[in-house]
């Protein structure tokens, strides 16, 4: 697998979070996103979205599992909806892993990644959460990254 080491900067994220098991119910999550986005003019060329995976269903009951759609915003737009929620996400140094935008590609991403940090000597930083991102130019590609924090 190919790993780039990034700085990701600090994120302002507009998201809605979805509970329970991880699969459709997210894909779901993420047109209603996409939606409230493009009613807003928030989605152009250079919008990043990200899909956060927030719980581990290996270690948490799937029923409880939370999975939150975001999209980053400039820091002083105003959201005005109940159901979008404002957040950030901390920057710091990631490990970029790009991949296909298929769900088999990035099931066996997923697999791989942990093995794929330990052999490059790199070490996750469990204190920021693994992002999924989703930038046009790379969609148009038919490619995502995933991004994992990393010491």
């Amino acid at each position: 697998m190919n790993i780039e080491i990034e700085t990701i900067p600090f994120y302002r994220i507009a998201y809605i979070r979805q509970i329970g098991p991880y699969g459709q119910n997210n894909v779901q999550t993420m047109e209603k996103l996409k939606i409230w986005a493009n009613s807003n003019s928030l989605l152009d060329e250079q919008s990043i979205i990200l899909g956060i995976a927030q719980d581990n269903p290996v270690l948490v009951d799937p029923e409880t599992c939370r999975y939150d759609a975001c999209l980053v915003i400039p820091d002083n737009y105003c959201i005005n909806e109940d159901s979008i929620s404002d957040g950030c996400i901390p920057g710091g140094n990631y490990a970029v892993f790009k991949i296909k935008h298929t769900a088999e590609a990035v099931q066996k991403a997923w697999l791989s990644i942990f093995p794929e940090l330990f052999k490059q000597g790199l070490q996750l930083d469990e204190s920021k959460p693994i992002l999924e991102r989703y930038q046009t130019k790379l969609l148009k590609e038919h490619y995502c990254e995933i991004c994992v924090p990393i010491f």
